[in-house]
């Protein structure tokens, strides 16, 4: 299977730069398996969902991961978070390949070595300090500077494990309102968490999907969990995922394709699967997604729910109707 099978035009208007006012007045494109496709607001997600169902969200919280500060020379430079490696010291990226210490504030520098790894010295909680002089890593398909606003708006409603450098951004979308529409409808609401990292932006430089490989992301998620999608699945409901990296969390975990241990009821590991068509889903019935890049991995996830040609159809028409595109923009449920 080719890379360049997952390709089309994306014009860069219809990459959404800002969120809209409020998040659930998003378009939805509903995709049916049958290609039936049907236009319609975010609001309407709901009506699509049957008593008894699941629908699965990441509480992945976005961190304040770019950092600017200044090096001894006095110019300035750019540093993002990418994992912790060890207490203090964090694997960064950075423009070239600088070498020395970067002043962020008076009580946060950086010992940077070659661009890449920095050693963290401060006084107070590393955290709070990255809150307040820290920006949002808005991914690089948006060419504006972050915002203090952002703080907010690149966060869904479900965030409390702080730990992404991106957001699970088909959860932008709800509102409280729109989560208790799904409750009173006798819908179970869980969550788990995959903190997502510098892979989600990783471009497919392969020629063959095959070649590609994802890098390893943590999740968390309770052993209840499990125990209530069995449940929910020999009732014969149905699991709606929201977003691609609910979806690699629970099929990761579901397929054996991750490294886990348990502590005290929670299941602790990473996965790096990587799906794409071909895959037979253990869990996932149904995906709420938003409109992912040309060739990207996310895309040929959501390809794998639906297959590549129907997704590409869905996508034709949502090119046509100008939907917005990418991690602010409109979404799409593929039923």
């Amino acid at each position: 299977m080719k890379v360049a099978d997952f390709d089309f035009l994306l014009p860069p208007d219809l990459i959404a730069e800002r969120p809209l006012q409020d998040r659930d007045r998003s378009r939805l494109l509903v995709l049916h398996r049958d290609g039936m496709i049907e236009h319609k607001q975010f609001p309407d997600f709901s009506t699509y969902l049957n008593k008894g169902d699941m629908v699965l969200v990441n509480n992945t919280k976005v961190f304040p991961a770019r950092l600017t500060g200044l090096k001894k020379s006095g110019g300035k430079i750019e540093i993002l978070l990418v994992r912790q490696k060890e207490d203090h010291v964090w694997e960064v990226l950075s423009k070239g390949s600088y070498t020395g210490i970067v002043m962020i504030s008076e009580n946060l520098r950086a010992d940077l070595f070659k661009g890449k790894i920095a050693y963290f010295h401060y006084t107070g909680d590393f955290y709070d300090l990255l809150w307040e002089y820290g920006s949002m890593p808005l991914p690089p398909y948006i060419k504006r500077l972050p915002e203090e606003s952002d703080k907010e708006r690149y966060q869904t409603i479900f965030a409390s494990r702080q730990g992404s450098i991106a957001a699970p951004t088909a959860g932008l979308h709800f509102t409280n309102d729109a989560k208790e529409r799904i409750i009173a409808k006798g819908i179970l609401l869980r969550a788990l968490t995959l903190h997502v990292g510098i892979g989600t932006f990783k471009p497919v430089g392969s020629t063959f999907v095959e070649d590609h490989s994802m890098d390893p992301e943590y999740f968390e998620l309770d052993k209840t969990l499990i125990r209530e999608i069995n449940e929910v699945k020999s009732s014969g409901n149905k699991i709606i995922s929201v977003g691609t990296t609910t979806t690699r969390a629970i099929e990761g975990y579901m397929s054996g394709m991750c490294q886990v241990t348990a502590h005290n009821g929670t299941l602790q590991g990473t996965t790096d699967i990587f799906i794409y068509p071909g895959y037979t889903f253990k869990v996932i019935d149904s995906l709420l997604t938003n409109f992912h890049l040309p060739r990207s991995t996310p895309l040929m996830l959501a390809s794998a729910i639906s297959n590549r040609e129907a997704l590409l159809h869905g996508y034709r028409h949502a090119l046509a109707k100008r939907y917005r595109f990418l991690s602010y923009g409109d979404a799409m449920l593929i039923l």
